[in-house]
Protein backbone atom coordinates (compact mmCIF):
# COMPACT_ATOMS: atom_id res chain seq x y z
CA UNK A 1 0.00 0.00 0.00
CA UNK A 2 2.81 2.39 0.89
CA UNK A 3 4.47 1.77 -2.49
CA UNK A 4 1.16 2.41 -4.28
CA UNK A 5 0.69 5.73 -2.45
CA UNK A 6 4.24 6.73 -3.26
CA UNK A 7 3.68 5.94 -6.94
CA UNK A 8 0.49 7.99 -6.99
CA UNK A 9 2.17 10.97 -5.35
CA UNK A 10 5.15 10.69 -7.67
CA UNK A 11 2.84 10.82 -10.69
CA UNK A 12 0.98 13.94 -9.59
CA UNK A 13 1.86 16.85 -11.90
CA UNK A 14 3.79 19.71 -10.31
CA UNK A 15 2.23 23.15 -9.96
CA UNK A 16 3.05 24.97 -13.17
CA UNK A 17 3.65 28.64 -13.83
CA UNK A 18 0.45 30.54 -14.54
CA UNK A 19 -0.47 33.49 -16.73
CA UNK A 20 -2.24 36.72 -15.83
CA UNK A 21 -3.92 38.63 -18.65
CA UNK A 22 -4.30 42.41 -18.39
CA UNK A 23 -6.75 44.01 -20.83
CA UNK A 24 -6.19 47.72 -20.27
CA UNK A 25 -6.94 50.95 -22.19
CA UNK A 26 -3.50 50.84 -23.81
CA UNK A 27 -3.82 47.24 -24.97
CA UNK A 28 -3.46 43.68 -23.68
CA UNK A 29 -0.48 42.09 -21.98
CA UNK A 30 0.14 38.67 -20.46
CA UNK A 31 2.42 38.23 -17.46
CA UNK A 32 3.85 34.84 -16.52
CA UNK A 33 4.50 33.83 -12.94
CA UNK A 34 8.29 33.94 -13.29
CA UNK A 35 8.31 37.45 -14.75
CA UNK A 36 6.09 38.74 -11.94
CA UNK A 37 8.19 37.09 -9.23
CA UNK A 38 11.25 38.79 -10.77
CA UNK A 39 9.52 42.16 -11.26
CA UNK A 40 11.78 45.02 -10.06
CA UNK A 41 9.08 46.21 -7.63
CA UNK A 42 8.31 42.75 -6.22
CA UNK A 43 8.79 42.41 -2.48
CA UNK A 44 8.03 40.07 0.40
CA UNK A 45 4.82 41.13 2.09
CA UNK A 46 3.20 40.17 5.40
CA UNK A 47 -0.60 40.42 5.54
CA UNK A 48 -2.04 40.14 9.06
CA UNK A 49 -5.59 38.78 9.28
CA UNK A 50 -5.71 37.79 5.62
CA UNK A 51 -9.34 37.97 4.49
CA UNK A 52 -9.32 34.59 2.73
CA UNK A 53 -7.01 32.57 4.95
CA UNK A 54 -8.17 34.11 8.25
CA UNK A 55 -4.61 34.28 9.55
CA UNK A 56 -1.32 36.05 8.93
CA UNK A 57 0.08 35.20 5.50
CA UNK A 58 3.31 36.03 3.70
CA UNK A 59 3.51 36.61 -0.03
CA UNK A 60 5.79 37.71 -2.83
CA UNK A 61 3.83 40.60 -4.31
CA UNK A 62 3.97 43.49 -6.77
CA UNK A 63 2.15 46.82 -6.26
CA UNK A 64 -0.86 46.47 -8.53
CA UNK A 65 -0.45 50.08 -9.65
CA UNK A 66 2.88 49.09 -11.26
CA UNK A 67 0.97 46.77 -13.64
CA UNK A 68 -1.90 49.11 -14.52
CA UNK A 69 -0.17 51.16 -17.18
CA UNK A 70 -2.48 53.73 -18.78
CA UNK A 71 -5.27 53.33 -16.20
CA UNK A 72 -6.62 56.53 -14.59
CA UNK A 73 -8.38 56.84 -11.22
CA UNK A 74 -11.88 57.47 -12.61
CA UNK A 75 -11.84 54.31 -14.72
CA UNK A 76 -13.34 50.93 -13.85
CA UNK A 77 -11.70 47.50 -13.73
CA UNK A 78 -12.89 43.97 -13.23
CA UNK A 79 -10.85 41.11 -11.76
CA UNK A 80 -12.04 37.74 -13.09
CA UNK A 81 -11.25 34.58 -11.14
CA UNK A 82 -10.97 31.01 -12.35
CA UNK A 83 -14.22 30.05 -10.56
CA UNK A 84 -16.37 32.77 -12.14
CA UNK A 85 -16.03 35.36 -9.38
CA UNK A 86 -15.92 38.80 -11.01
CA UNK A 87 -14.90 41.65 -8.71
CA UNK A 88 -15.94 45.12 -9.87
CA UNK A 89 -13.21 47.55 -8.85
CA UNK A 90 -12.95 51.32 -9.05
CA UNK A 91 -9.45 52.12 -10.30
CA UNK A 92 -8.67 54.90 -7.80
CA UNK A 93 -7.97 52.67 -4.76
CA UNK A 94 -5.94 50.27 -6.91
CA UNK A 95 -3.64 53.10 -8.00
CA UNK A 96 -3.16 54.59 -4.52
CA UNK A 97 0.41 54.71 -3.20
CA UNK A 98 -0.46 55.77 0.35
CA UNK A 99 -3.00 54.48 2.87
CA UNK A 100 -4.68 51.32 1.61
CA UNK A 101 -2.49 49.80 -1.11
CA UNK A 102 -3.39 47.03 -3.54
CA UNK A 103 -0.85 44.28 -4.22
CA UNK A 104 -0.85 41.35 -6.60
CA UNK A 105 0.37 38.33 -4.65
CA UNK A 106 2.08 35.73 -6.87
CA UNK A 107 2.13 32.04 -6.04
CA UNK A 108 5.55 30.48 -6.56
CA UNK A 109 5.18 27.01 -8.16
CA UNK A 110 8.11 25.87 -6.02
CA UNK A 111 6.31 26.92 -2.82
CA UNK A 112 2.53 26.67 -3.34
CA UNK A 113 0.11 28.32 -0.93
CA UNK A 114 -2.00 26.17 1.39
CA UNK A 115 -5.62 25.24 0.65
CA UNK A 116 -8.21 27.81 1.69
CA UNK A 117 -9.99 25.03 3.60
CA UNK A 118 -10.08 21.25 3.70
CA UNK A 119 -10.85 19.91 0.23
CA UNK A 120 -10.55 23.34 -1.38
CA UNK A 121 -7.81 24.84 -3.59
CA UNK A 122 -5.49 27.61 -2.55
CA UNK A 123 -5.82 31.30 -3.43
CA UNK A 124 -3.34 31.09 -6.30
CA UNK A 125 -2.09 31.61 -8.86
CA UNK A 126 -2.72 35.34 -8.27
CA UNK A 127 -4.45 37.05 -5.38
CA UNK A 128 -5.31 40.73 -4.84
CA UNK A 129 -4.32 41.63 -1.27
CA UNK A 130 -4.21 44.92 0.62
CA UNK A 131 -1.97 46.59 3.16
CA UNK A 132 -3.75 48.89 5.63
CA UNK A 133 -7.18 48.03 4.17
CA UNK A 134 -8.99 49.87 6.98
CA UNK A 135 -7.76 53.25 5.73
CA UNK A 136 -10.03 53.10 2.66
CA UNK A 137 -12.57 50.65 4.14
CA UNK A 138 -11.66 47.92 1.69
CA UNK A 139 -14.30 45.18 1.84
CA UNK A 140 -13.83 41.40 1.53
CA UNK A 141 -15.13 41.34 -2.05
CA UNK A 142 -12.18 43.55 -3.01
CA UNK A 143 -9.79 40.67 -2.21
CA UNK A 144 -10.37 38.40 -5.26
CA UNK A 145 -8.26 35.24 -5.36
CA UNK A 146 -7.50 32.75 -8.14
CA UNK A 147 -7.35 35.78 -10.43
CA UNK A 148 -6.79 35.00 -14.11
CA UNK A 149 -7.62 38.32 -15.79
CA UNK A 150 -7.91 42.02 -14.95
CA UNK A 151 -9.73 44.07 -17.54
CA UNK A 152 -10.81 47.64 -18.17
CA UNK A 153 -14.56 48.00 -18.69
CA UNK A 154 -17.17 50.76 -18.76
CA UNK A 155 -18.89 51.38 -15.43
CA UNK A 156 -21.45 48.95 -14.04
CA UNK A 157 -24.25 51.47 -14.66
CA UNK A 158 -23.28 51.74 -18.34
CA UNK A 159 -23.01 48.01 -18.90
CA UNK A 160 -26.04 46.87 -16.94
CA UNK A 161 -28.95 49.32 -16.98
CA UNK A 162 -31.18 46.59 -15.51
CA UNK A 163 -29.37 47.17 -12.20
CA UNK A 164 -30.22 50.86 -12.02
CA UNK A 165 -32.74 52.15 -9.50
CA UNK A 166 -35.48 54.47 -10.72
CA UNK A 167 -34.37 58.01 -11.52
CA UNK A 168 -36.55 59.36 -8.72
CA UNK A 169 -35.26 56.82 -6.16
CA UNK A 170 -34.19 58.17 -2.79
CA UNK A 171 -30.63 59.10 -1.90
CA UNK A 172 -30.52 56.06 0.40
CA UNK A 173 -31.53 53.68 -2.41
CA UNK A 174 -28.90 55.15 -4.74
CA UNK A 175 -26.32 54.74 -1.98
CA UNK A 176 -27.49 51.14 -1.66
CA UNK A 177 -26.76 50.61 -5.36
CA UNK A 178 -23.15 51.61 -4.66
CA UNK A 179 -23.04 49.10 -1.78
CA UNK A 180 -24.47 46.41 -4.05
CA UNK A 181 -21.70 47.00 -6.59
CA UNK A 182 -19.02 46.87 -3.91
CA UNK A 183 -20.26 43.91 -1.88
CA UNK A 184 -22.61 41.74 -3.98
CA UNK A 185 -21.98 42.02 -7.70
CA UNK A 186 -18.78 39.97 -7.61
CA UNK A 187 -20.85 36.85 -6.90
CA UNK A 188 -24.45 37.68 -7.82
CA UNK A 189 -26.47 38.94 -10.74
CA UNK A 190 -29.67 40.91 -10.44
CA UNK A 191 -32.35 40.95 -13.14
CA UNK A 192 -29.98 38.67 -15.04
CA UNK A 193 -27.47 41.53 -15.23
CA UNK A 194 -23.84 41.13 -14.23
CA UNK A 195 -20.80 39.08 -15.16
CA UNK A 196 -20.57 36.82 -12.10
CA UNK A 197 -21.11 33.07 -12.50
CA UNK A 198 -20.88 32.27 -8.81
CA UNK A 199 -24.08 32.94 -6.82
CA UNK A 200 -27.82 33.12 -7.53
CA UNK A 201 -29.67 36.06 -9.06
CA UNK A 202 -30.93 38.39 -6.32
CA UNK A 203 -34.15 39.46 -8.03
CA UNK A 204 -35.27 36.70 -10.41
CA UNK A 205 -37.43 34.85 -9.63
CA UNK A 206 -37.55 36.25 -6.09
CA UNK A 207 -35.73 39.01 -4.22
CA UNK A 208 -34.41 38.07 -0.74
CA UNK A 209 -36.49 40.91 0.76
CA UNK A 210 -39.54 38.92 -0.39
CA UNK A 211 -38.74 35.75 1.54
CA UNK A 212 -36.51 36.84 4.45
CA UNK A 213 -38.80 38.88 6.70
CA UNK A 214 -38.05 40.94 9.79
CA UNK A 215 -34.38 41.03 10.72
CA UNK A 216 -33.49 37.74 9.03
CA UNK A 217 -31.94 39.32 5.93
CA UNK A 218 -29.49 41.55 7.83
CA UNK A 219 -28.67 38.59 10.09
CA UNK A 220 -28.03 36.44 7.03
CA UNK A 221 -25.72 39.03 5.46
CA UNK A 222 -23.78 39.42 8.71
CA UNK A 223 -23.44 35.65 9.31
CA UNK A 224 -24.96 33.30 6.67
CA UNK A 225 -24.24 30.19 8.72
CA UNK A 226 -26.30 31.53 11.63
CA UNK A 227 -29.48 31.03 9.57
CA UNK A 228 -28.62 28.14 7.30
CA UNK A 229 -25.80 25.92 8.49
CA UNK A 230 -24.25 24.55 5.35
CA UNK A 231 -20.64 23.30 5.36
CA UNK A 232 -20.38 23.91 1.61
CA UNK A 233 -21.74 27.47 1.82
CA UNK A 234 -19.41 29.96 0.14
CA UNK A 235 -20.97 33.29 1.08
CA UNK A 236 -18.79 35.14 3.61
CA UNK A 237 -20.20 37.12 6.51
CA UNK A 238 -19.94 40.90 6.30
CA UNK A 239 -18.75 42.48 9.53
CA UNK A 240 -19.53 46.02 10.62
CA UNK A 241 -15.99 46.93 9.58
CA UNK A 242 -16.77 45.78 6.03
CA UNK A 243 -20.25 47.32 5.86
CA UNK A 244 -21.68 49.50 8.61
CA UNK A 245 -25.25 49.21 9.89
CA UNK A 246 -26.14 52.35 7.93
CA UNK A 247 -24.63 50.93 4.71
CA UNK A 248 -26.34 47.59 5.29
CA UNK A 249 -29.66 49.41 5.60
CA UNK A 250 -28.94 51.21 2.32
CA UNK A 251 -28.14 47.90 0.60
CA UNK A 252 -31.35 46.27 1.81
CA UNK A 253 -33.28 49.39 0.78
CA UNK A 254 -31.86 49.03 -2.74
CA UNK A 255 -32.82 45.35 -2.89
CA UNK A 256 -36.34 46.12 -1.70
CA UNK A 257 -36.61 48.88 -4.30
CA UNK A 258 -35.43 46.52 -7.06
CA UNK A 259 -38.02 43.90 -6.06
CA UNK A 260 -40.47 46.28 -7.71
CA UNK A 261 -38.32 46.63 -10.84
CA UNK A 262 -37.97 43.01 -12.00
CA UNK A 263 -36.76 42.56 -15.55
CA UNK A 264 -36.89 39.12 -17.11
CA UNK A 265 -33.36 38.01 -18.12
Amino acid sequence: MRNVLFALLFCLPPLHAAELTLDLPGGSRTWETGALLAHPQARDLTIPDDVSYKKTMRYRAVPLAALLEGVTPEQHLQAVALDGFAAELTAAPLLAKQGSRAWLAIEDPASPWPPLAAGKPGAGPFYLVWTDPEAARIGPEQWPFQVARIRYLPSVAERFPALLPAKDASVEVKAGFAQFQKNCLACHRLNGAGDAQFGPDLNIPHNPTEYLAGNFLPRYIRDPQSLRRWPEGKMPGFSKQAISDEELGQLIGYLKHMAGRKVAP
